[in-house]
């Protein structure tokens, strides 16, 4: 399977900049700058083909290519995907689109993934694109509301970690991660065995 490719961005992120500097308990704005590059750096590291969590939190919409048809069952990076569009390039490399009633969308333990209805016999593909099969999804909870709030939470923990502790190195204190804290409230969403 090729790396996914982000389409498009969600419209808004799980924690808003009021949410977090309501956490951290700063009324002023001079930090605004830095507490929404704090948060756009906390839903980095949890979301998306890099993210500790393996999936997406807000709806976005992503694309993943594929070099076959693969056994009437195309397997999707992220759960949670809301809709599909299934694009090929033929034999003359031309762009086609299979209808969507040729497929269905469906979810186990490993994540979504798209199964061919038994009638579809895939068309033959341009054969010098390693990529002549492409599914764009949504992915996604649905927007920020929709968000697990314990995810929320493990994110407003990281923010306020990162606001009160700027520098890559501690000196001179003795450190210790917080048991029950940021990975225990994120451990019943990560993904494993992709």
């Amino acid at each position: 399977m090729l790396r996914p490719v982000r389409l498009s961005a969600p419209a808004s992120t799980p924690v808003s900049l009021a949410e977090a500097k309501s956490h951290l308990r700063v009324e002023f704005d001079d930090d605004n700058e830095l507490i929404n590059s704090l948060v756009l750096a906390a839903v980095a590291h949890l979301e998306g083909w890099n993210g500790v969590l393996g999936r997406c939190l807000v709806t976005q919409i992503w694309r993943q290519d594929f070099g076959a048809w693969g056994n009437g069952c195309l397997r999707l990076p992220f759960p949670d995907v809301t809709s599909v569009t299934v694009k090929y390039f033929d034999r003359d490399n031309a762009e086609q689109t299979v209808p969507a009633e040729q497929f269905e969308i469906l979810e186990d333990a490993r994540g979504a993934f798209l199964r061919f209805i038994d009638a579809f016999a895939g068309p033959s593909l341009y054969e010098d694109r390693s990529d002549p099969v492409q599914v764009s999804f949504a992915a996604g909870y649905g927007d920020a509301a929709a968000v697990p709030q314990s995810i929320k939470q493990a994110m407003l923990l990281l923010i306020g970690h990162w606001y009160e502790n700027r520098e890559a190195v501690n000196i001179g204190n003795i450190t210790s991660v917080l048991p029950m804290a940021v990975d225990a409230l994120l451990a019943p969403h990560r993904r494993v065995g992709i």
